[in-house]
């Protein structure tokens, strides 16, 4: 059985761990203290870090980490690499399309070129034995919403997002920041007719109560609450009065801006 854990960091970051048999992959590791301290706790040796974009609070913990465990792999998109302020060791350069094998969890990852938040974000696919598809997914797609336009043009975003919503729908969906609520909140402003929106957020703030994320999410949900995933609704294009898909993605994501 492959686990998957979130390890909580600064305001509302997660840092996800996927650990098989004593062994851990780790995503973002943007605070090395809390990381270590779970690796530690739960006695598991990390094999390698995955990064999907270079913002600060996905890579400041890097440098601690490969002095603690001095051969540690990171597995980077060239752009991003090359806007890391740090020096990191034992990069390996990832594009999309791409796949590599690491053979202690016995995982093979795809990668995903997914522009928009910034020019060079990447997502990281795998498939553990009989269970579901897992994407980490970084600042790209969040539940019900979706990352920030910092360097990339909104039809990249929408594309990049249409590239994660073509995977299969039972495919979970492991973000990096806790920002469900308050996405829900705004998605309920786009469409307040949709249930499905209600039904969730009663449901993110039973997690919340018991102090637990509301993450991951999966595709199929996302389909049915995410904005930015239906914008293909010609009901909502129209509520909108936006011409197709991509320019109600820009209103939205222009509207949730000034939000």
């Amino acid at each position: 059985m492959y686990h998957i854990t979130a390890i909580a960091a600064f305001k509302d970051n997660y840092i996800w761990c996927l650990h098989h048999q004593g062994k851990a992959v780790l995503v973002d590791p943007g605070d090395a203290s809390v990381v270590s301290a779970f690796l530690t706790a739960q006695k598991l040796s990390p094999v390698a870090i995955l990064i999907t974009h270079h913002h600060w609070d996905h890579v400041d913990g890097i440098p601690a980490l490969q002095q603690l465990w001095p051969e540690l792999p990171v597995y980077i998109g060239a752009a991003e690499r090359a806007k890391t302020k740090h020096q990191l060791q034992h990069c390996h350069i990832v594009s999309d399309n791409m796949q590599f094998l690491l053979p202690q969890v016995n995982l093979t990852f795809s990668v995903l070129a997914v522009p928009g938040h910034t020019l060079g974000h990447m997502a990281y696919l795998c498939q553990p034995p009989e269970q579901p598809p897992v994407l980490f997914c970084g600042d790209t797609l969040f539940s019900a919403g979706c990352g920030r336009l910092f360097e990339g043009s909104h039809t990249q975003m929408y594309q990049s997002l249409q590239k994660i919503n073509a995977l299969s729908p039972q495919t979970r969906i492991y973000c990096t920041h806790e920002y469900t609520m308050a996405n829900l909140k705004f998605a309920l402003e786009v469409e307040p007719d949709n249930l499905s929106i209600v039904e969730h957020q009663h449901w993110c703030e039973t997690q919340g109560s018991a102090n637990q994320p509301t993450l991951p999410s999966s595709i199929e949900k996302e389909r049915q609450i995410n904005p930015y995933l239906r914008c293909d609704n010609t009901a909502l294009q129209q509520r909108w009065q936006q011409q197709d898909a991509v320019a109600l993605f820009s209103f939205i994501r222009l509207w949730k801006d000034r939000y």
